[in-house]
C-alpha cells in the first residue's frame, strides 16, 4: 500500500493521539502521525474510508445481529471433530481441555471486545488497524495482513470442500441405486456458485439474515448429532463392543487431538469486525452491547459443544475415526445407524450452514481488497466492481480447494500456524503468560500434526478432488 493511501487509511481511524491502547501498552507509539496529504504535501482532502468499507458501512446493529453473527462464526463444521478428539483423548483429559480451552477462547474474546474501544475516541474495527497501532506501521502490516488473509480465505476453501463433498455424501444418500450422479468437482462448482451469490449482500451488518439461518442451521444439526444416540438402546453399545479405551497414546496423536479441539474453538478472528457493525457512543458504548452479545452466542455454543463430544462419544467410543479428516467420514455412522431421512436432515442442515458462514468469513477479505481500490481510487466501489472483488476472490476459494481438496487432512497443521494471539500490571503479565502459552502450544500442534501426517501418510491428491 502507498505511503499516502496509508495516511489516508490512518488519519481516518483518527489516531490523533498515535497511541496504543492500554491493553498493550503504556507507551505512546514512535510511528510519526501519518497525514493525508499527497507527496507533495497537497491536500487531497478527506474521504469517509469507514462508511465506504463493507465492515463498517453499516452501524446500525444491536444486541441479536451480533450474537447471531457470533454464533453463525463460532459454531461451525469444526464441532463436530469433537468426539474425535475425545476418542484420542479419553473421558478426562478430553473434558479438562475441552473446558480449558473454552475459558481460554472467552477471556481472549473479552480482551478483544475491549481493545475495540481501548483508546478513548477510536474504535478498532479490524485487526490490521489494531496490530498498527500495537506494533508500528511496519511491523503491525507484517502482522495483521497476512493472518487476515489467510484465514478468511482459508477458511472459506474448507468449506467449499467439506459443502461440496457433504453435497456429494447427500446425493449418494438420496439415490435408490447407491450411485453419485455428481462428481466431486461438480459438487465444488455447485457449492461455490451459491456461496459467491450469497456474498454479493453489500457489507457485514446486511449479512444478518444469513447468520441466523446459519446459526439455527448449526445448532439443529447438532442437535440432531447428539439426541438421535440418546433414542436408542444402551444396550447396543455392549452389542457394537463400544469401548473407551485409549488405542495410541503417542505424542502426535495426542497433540494432533488437542489440535482439533483448537481449531473447534473458532470465531475470534471475526469479533472485531462483528463489534464494527455496532453503534457506539460515551454512554453506551459497544462493549457493553458485544458482551451481552458474546455471554449469549457462548451459551448456546458451549451447550453444543459439550453435548456433541460428550454424547458422540459415549456413543460410539472407539468406533469414532480418530484422525479428523472430511466431516464426510464422520457422518457415514449415522447413515449406517438411522434412518435415511435422519442422515439427510444432518447432511442439509449442514450444507446450510457452510453456505451461511461462507460469506461472513469471507468479508475480511473482501474488506481488505476494498480498501485498497477506496484509498488509490479516492472513491466508493460501484456494485460491479464489489461484484467483481468478490466473485474473483470466490474463484481463488475455488481453485484453492480444487487443488488442495486434502485440505481437512491439515486442519491442525493449518490451524496451528494461525494460533498465535500489554506495562507491568497483573493483567499485563496474565496476558504475556497466555500468549507465551498460545505460542509454545502453536508449536507443538505444528510438530505434533507433521509427524502425524508422517507417520499415517496423505493422499495429496492435486487437483483431483
Amino acid at each position: 500500500m502507498s505511503k499516502k493511501a496509508l495516511g489516508i487509511l490512518l488519519d481516518l481511524e483518527s489516531q490523533e493521539s498515535c497511541g496504543s491502547p492500554s491493553f498493550m501498552s503504556h507507551t505512546p507509539s514512535k510511528d510519526p502521525q501519518p497525514t493525508s496529504g499527497d507527496d507533495d504535501g497537497g491536500d487531497v482532502g478527506m474521504i469517509p474510508l469507514e462508511e465506504w468499507l463493507p465492515i463498517t458501512e453499516s452501524r446500525k446493529g444491536n444486541v441479536f445481529t451480533a450474537t447471531f453473527h457470533l454464533l453463525c462464526s463460532g459454531l461451525g463444521f469444526q464441532v463436530l471433530l469433537l468426539p474425535a478428539a475425545f476418542a484420542a483423548l479419553g473421558w478426562v483429559w478430553g473434558i479438562i481441555i475441552l473446558t480449558v480451552g473454552f475459558a481460554w477462547k472467552l477471556y481472549t474474546t473479552w480482551l478483544l471486545v475491549h481493545l475495540h474501544e481501548a483508546v478513548h475516541g477510536t474504535r478498532f474495527s479490524r485487526y490490521l488497524r489494531l496490530a498498527i497501532a500495537s506494533f508500528g506501521v511496519k511491523l503491525g502490516k507484517l502482522l495483521g495482513i497476512f493472518p487476515v488473509m489467510y484465514l478468511s480465505g482459508g477458511a472459506c476453501s474448507i468449506l467449499v470442500i467439506t459443502g461440496g463433498k457433504t453435497i456429494k455424501q447427500l446425493v449418494h444418500i438420496m439415490s435408490e441405486d447407491d450411485t453419485v450422479p455428481l462428481t466431486t468437482l461438480q459438487c465444488f462448482v455447485i457449492f461455490s456458485c451459491l456461496a459467491v451469490v450469497l456474498s454479493q449482500f453489500p457489507n457485514l451488518n446486511s449479512l444478518f439474515g444469513l447468520s441466523l439461518i446459519g446459526g439455527v442451521m448449526a445448532v439443529a444439526y447438532s442437535t440432531a448429532v447428539w439426541s438421535l444416540p440418546l433414542t436408542r438402546d444402551p444396550q447396543r453399545n455392549h452389542q457394537n463392543n463400544v469401548t473407551y479405551a485409549i488405542k495410541d497414546t503417542s505424542f502426535d496423536n495426542i497433540f494432533n487431538a488437542i489440535g482439533l479441539i483448537a481449531i473447534s474453538l473458532r470465531g475470534n478472528n471475526l469479533i472485531l469486525e462483528i463489534q464494527g457493525t455496532l453503534p457506539s457512543n460515551s454512554k453506551n458504548p459497544s462493549s457493553k452491547t458485544m458482551w451481552t452479545a458474546v455471554v449469549i452466542s457462548h451459551v448456546i455454543i458451549a451447550v453444543c459443544m459439550f453435548l456433541v463430544a460428550i454424547v458422540v462419544y459415549w456413543a460410539y467410543g472407539d468406533k469414532i475415526p480418530a484422525t479428523g479428516g472430511p466431516i464426510g467420514n464422520y457422518l457415514k455412522l449415522y447413515e449406517q445407524d438411522y434412518s435415511k431421512r435422519a442422515a439427510c436432515f444432518i447432511h442439509i442442515t449442514f450444507i446450510i450452514n457452510c453456505l451461511c458462514s461462507y460469506p461472513i468469513n469471507l468479508m475480511p477479505a473482501c474488506d481488505n481488497a476494498e480498501m485498497v481500490y477506496v484509498t488509490k481510487r479516492q472513491k466508493p466501489c460501484s456494485v460491479f466492481v464489489r461484484m467483481m472483488l468478490r466473485v474473483s476472490l470466490g474463484l481463488v476459494c475455488f481453485f484453492i480447494a480444487v487443488g488442495f481438496s486434502f485440505l481437512p487432512y491439515l486442519a491442525v497443521l493449518i490451524g496451528a500456524v494461525a494460533l498465535l494471539p500489554e506495562m507491568k500490571s497483573l493483567m499485563w503479565l496474565i496476558n504475556v503468560f497466555v500468549g507465551s502459552l498460545g505460542a509454545s502450544l502453536s508449536v507443538l500442534l505444528v510438530v505434533a500434526s507433521a509427524l502425524f501426517l508422517a507417520e499415517k501418510g496423505l493422499h495429496a491428491n492435486f487437483f483431483r478432488p
